[in-house]
């Protein structure tokens, strides 16, 4: 028979019997609780009762309220609790026999009472022995079967005890000593077992691979040096930096590229650890400090008189060994990724943007000007076209004066030369000064823009008065585009704990709430919507919100308007 045949029968049969003793131990441990919860509240509870009414009789005369009520008390609960053949009938006659000593009080309806009361007691007490004698059967049917089941269940075990470890332990202490030989190398070992077919079966799957270990070792070796000597190879060639650590953060691997840029040496860094190498090195000493939350900003290093940037990257190391299912860590690879090129593109596009955007606001501010004084008129009359076409010019122009800005703006965020003067400011005055912009564009629409503060004259906020009242004219103009004619756009400003809010909220079609990560991004703009701007706005009012320790946000649905909204620190 097989070993897994035995072991299932045994143990299946094991199994079973402790479900039935679990079971029958179950039902009558309830039976047993449910006989001694019916002695309990129902026969003790009357004697309770009937010793309590006893009581409030004696003392009916030397204080009859009192003790009526007690007696009245007591007899309600008894009517409540009639549990035994006869107790209704003896509940009702002293009830009539009470009432009676109640109106004419004499001995013999005292002595009626006192007998009702026995009565009743004298029930409840042979209720109490009956349901004992039952609680006493079920107990004895309990203790036969469970100690039945338990012998049954002892002398399985003891039979499994006995025979099982014996069995399993033998076949498992010669393979054992099998593998210790194989892992020494001596892969003439084999093994021959007796007994179940499963360990034959064993005995022969691993005869099998001994004999392919000792084919292989001879023809492997030169294979896998050569395997190691190529993978070693390509790292060095790569042209990002590679540091490999254990997990107990000794250097093991470094590739040409990494020596160069941290000035360093293989044989002075091998084998030992990073910590040892960072005490006289700079640019270990940061990589180490990141090691365990990378930065995201590059990191800067000077090679050859010129700025270089690279990206850190952390690469945990693990590894499913042979024979096991688990992972386990073993090290992590340092990777810094060499950006420098396209930071210098970066740079240049933001160099080529504020150069631009520059030189075109000179000229498009006097081109404005000009329409401005054709305008007027001081030059001839002007037709009807010729006014539509000035305006036109003039709106054009505006759009360009805006975008140029938007770009300038652009270039001082990536360029990191934004400049802020931060100071105490009213929020009353942000939102005047940024209304005041957006008057006339909303007029077009005959849009209202009304006006709640929900907080004190005294609070203030801490913020750049400009860069704040950009950002809200941006959220203004966005609102007045995407609301419709006639329509209302609110602003609420409020306390909330350390910060001020500003919501802006109109009654547009609304976004819908896939874009709401993407709505800050630069140059993103919601899809399907007429698009007439730069996708800017919003990139560059993040920026100015979060400089001054801010935050900023958008809610809104489809079909039911937008909240933007940003909040800044009180004052």
């Amino acid at each position: 028979m097989k070993l897994k045949t035995k072991l299932t029968l045994g143990v299946g049969l094991l199994f079973l019997l402790i479900v039935l003793l679990s079971v029958i131990g179950s039902v009558y441990i309830n039976k047993l609780k449910s006989d001694t919860e019916k002695i309990l509240t129902a026969n003790y509870n009357s004697l309770e009762f009937s010793k309590n009414m006893l009581l409030a009789l004696d003392h009916i005369d030397t204080d009859s309220a009192v003790a009526v009520a007690d007696f009245q008390k007591n007899n309600r609960l008894q009517e409540k609790n009639l549990t035994e053949f006869g107790e209704k009938e003896a509940t009702q006659n002293l009830n009539l026999h009470f009432s009676s000593y109640l109106k004419e009080p004499s001995s013999n309806k005292e002595k009626l009472i006192r007998e009702d009361l026995a009565k009743i007691m004298s029930l409840n007490m042979k209720g109490i022995e009956r349901k004992s004698d039952i609680a006493i059967i079920t107990a004895g049917n309990a203790t036969f079967w469970i100690v039945s089941l338990g012998t049954v269940c002892f002398l399985i075990a003891f039979i499994l005890l006995f025979n099982l470890p014996q069995t399993i332990a033998e076949p498992i202490n010669q393979l054992t000593f099998s593998i210790r030989q194989i892992a020494d190398k001596n892969y003439n070992e084999r093994v021959h077992f007796k007994g179940s077919e499963e360990f034959n079966s064993l005995a022969d799957s691993f005869n099998v691979m001994a004999e392919k270990l000792q084919e292989y070792e001879s023809s492997n070796l030169s294979k896998q040096l050569m395997e190691k000597k190529r993978i070693e190879t390509l790292v060095n060639n790569m042209h990002d930096a590679v540091i490999g650590l254990d997990e107990n953060h000794f250097i093991y691997m470094i590739n040409d590229e990494a020596l160069k840029i941290t000035n360093l040496h293989k044989e002075d860094i091998i084998g030992k650890t990073a910590h040892e190498v960072a005490v006289n090195n700079d640019l270990m000493r940061e990589l180490l400090k990141n090691i365990d939350h990378p930065v995201k900003e590059p990191i800067k290093i000077v090679r050859e008189n010129k700025e270089n940037y690279f990206e850190q990257d952390i690469v945990p190391i693990n590894i499913v060994k042979t024979g096991e299912k688990e992972k386990k860590y073993i090290g992590k690879v340092i990777l810094l990724r060499n950006i420098t090129p396209f930071k210098e593109l970066d740079f240049a596009k933001t160099n080529f943007i504020a150069t631009i955007s520059h030189e075109l606001k000179t000229p498009i501010s006097a081109i404005k000007m000009g329409v401005q004084l054709l305008g007027n008129q001081k030059f001839g009359e002007l037709n009807e076209q010729q006014q539509e076409l000035l305006k036109s010019i003039n709106e054009d122009g505006q759009r360009l004066l805006d975008i140029t800005s938007e770009l300038l703006n652009l270039s001082q965020v990536e360029s990191g030369n934004i400049r802020l003067t931060v100071e105490k400011c009213s929020p009353k005055e942000i939102v005047l000064a940024a209304v005041k912009n957006v008057e006339k564009l909303a007029e077009q629409k005959n849009i209202s823009i009304h006006t709640s503060y929900q907080l004190e004259d005294t609070d203030f906020v801490t913020a750049d008065f400009d860069k704040t009242v950009w950002v809200m004219n941006n959220f203004l103009t966005n609102a007045v585009k995407h609301s419709f004619q006639d329509e209302e756009i609110r602003i609420v400003v409020e306390k909330m704990d350390a910060f001020i809010q500003f919501n802006i909220i109109d009654t547009g079609s609304g976004i819908d709430e896939k874009y709401h990560r993407q709505i800050f991004d630069r140059y993103f703009q919601v899809p399907g919507e007429h698009q007439n701007g730069t996708g800017l706005g919003l990139a560059i009012s993040k920026n100015f919100i979060e400089k001054q320790n801010g935050e900023i946000g958008v809610s809104s649905a489809l079909n039911n308007g937008s909240t933007f909204y940003f909040r800044l620190p009180i004052a």
